[in-house]
C-alpha cells in the first residue's frame, strides 16, 4: 500500500479508501490510485489485515461430512449470509471422530476467524471455552455439551413423536426404529420422542426394536434379515435420519414396510413409494447461525448464550400407507 501510495501521490489512507470503495474519494484521486495499484499489481495483505483488525476475513463451518445433503445446505446457507456481509468461508469436513474434529477446528481458530458455525460430534465440547472469549462460536444441529453456548436445533423430540405417531395412526403396530451413532444428542431426542410416541398409544416398548449403526445398505439389509426373525416383528420403520433413510429405501421393498424419515432428502419425493418425513430446514438453521455471528461482531462483543429450537412438520408421501 505504501508503494501504490507513492506512485499515487497520496496517502496510504487514501489507497486504503480507494481499495475499500470509500464514495468521499474525489474521481480524479481515485483514477490515480487505481492506475498505480494497475501498475504495481497490487494485492491486498490478508495476512496484514487480519494482524491489524484481530480477526480475518472469514467464517469457518464445521460439519462431519460435506456430502451430505443436510449438512451440505447449512454450509452453503452460512456461506450466502456471509458473502451478502462481504466474509468468506472455509469449511472442514470432520467424519465422526471427535479427536479429529477438536484438531481440525483447533486448526481453523488459530487462524483468527472471525467467527465460526459447528456441528458438533463428541460428547464434550469445554476445549472450546478458551476460544470463546475471542471469537464468535454458534452451534448448530446439536447443542454443545459441557460449554455454554449459543445453538439452533430442530425440535428432535416432537418430530420423532409427530413422525411416529404417524405410522400409529395408519394402523401399524409394532414399530421399529432405525439410527446411526444411537449415543448423540440428536439421536436421544429422537428415541424419547419415538419412545413417547409407542407408549402413548397404549403399547409397550420394546428396546429389540431399536436399531442403531444403519449408515450402508448392507447394514440396513442385515438389520431388517435379523428383525424378520424375531418374534416381534415389526409392522413399520420410523428412521431416524436422513442418511439411515436412504440406506433403506433401496432394500425396504422386499420387505414391504412402510416408513417415516425424519429429515428430508434429494429425491425423496420421486422414489416409488415416495418417502413421507419430517421435514427440517437446514438452510433455515445455517443462515440464523451466520447471523448470530455478524450481530456479534457488529456490536464487538460476545452475545450472551442462548439456544433457538425450530420447529419441525410432516411431509406425507406414499411409504407410511403401503
Amino acid at each position: 500500500m505504501r508503494d501504490v501510495a507513492r506512485a499515487a501521490d497520496v496517502s496510504v489512507k487514501t489507497v486504503s479508501r480507494v481499495f475499500n470503495g470509500d464514495p468521499n474519494v474525489t474521481p480524479e484521486t481515485r483514477a490515480r490510485v487505481e492506475h498505480a495499484m494497475k501498475e504495481l499489481n497490487y494485492v491486498p495483505n490478508t495476512l496484514a489485515s487480519t494482524f491489524r483488525s484481530g480477526h480475518s476475513h472469514v467464517i469457518g463451518i464445521s460439519v462431519p461430512d460435506i456430502v451430505d445433503p443436510f449438512f451440505a445446505s447449512i454450509a452453503r446457507s452460512c456461506d450466502e449470509v456471509s458473502r451478502k456481509h462481504g466474509l468468506s468461508t472455509l469449511v472442514t469436513s470432520v467424519g465422526d471422530d471427535p479427536r479429529g474434529q477438536r484438531e481440525a477446528v483447533e486448526s481453523l481458530l488459530a487462524r483468527r476467524l472471525a467467527g465460526l458455525v459447528m456441528v458438533p460430534i463428541g460428547n464434550d465440547h469445554s476445549w472450546l471455552e478458551r476460544w470463546q472469549s475471542n471469537t464468535p462460536i454458534v452451534f448448530v444441529d446439536r447443542e454443545a455439551q459441557n460449554l455454554e453456548a449459543t445453538s439452533f436445533t430442530d425440535d428432535n423430540f416432537a418430530g420423532a413423536q409427530l413422525g411416529t405417531a404417524h405410522l400409529i395412526d395408519h394402523g401399524h403396530k409394532p414399530i421399529a426404529y432405525f439410527g446411526d451413532d444411537l449415543s448423540l444428542s440428536t439421536e436421544v431426542q429422537r428415541q424419547a420422542g419415538y419412545r413417547a410416541a409407542i407408549e402413548e398409544s397404549g403399547c409397550e416398548f420394546d428396546d429389540r426394536l431399536v436399531i442403531g449403526n444403519v449408515s450402508s445398505r448392507q447394514a440396513a439389509a442385515d438389520a431388517l434379515e435379523q428383525l424378520e426373525q424375531q418374534s416381534s416383528r415389526p409392522a413399520a420403520i420410523f428412521s431416524s435420519n436422513a442418511r439411515t433413510t436412504m440406506c433403506l429405501v433401496p432394500v425396504l421393498k422386499k420387505f414391504g414396510l412402510p416408513l417415516v424419515g425424519f429429515g428430508d432428502f434429494p429425491l425423496a419425493d420421486v422414489v416409488n413409494p415416495s418417502v413421507t418425513v419430517v421435514a427440517q430446514n437446514p438452510s433455515q438453521l445455517g443462515a440464523l447461525a451466520a447471523e448470530h455471528i455478524f450481530e456479534s461482531l457488529a456490536r464487538d462483543k460476545m452475545t450472551r448464550p442462548n439456544s433457538r429450537v425450530l420447529t419441525v412438520a410432516l411431509t406425507e408421501r406414499d411409504s407410511c400407507t403401503i
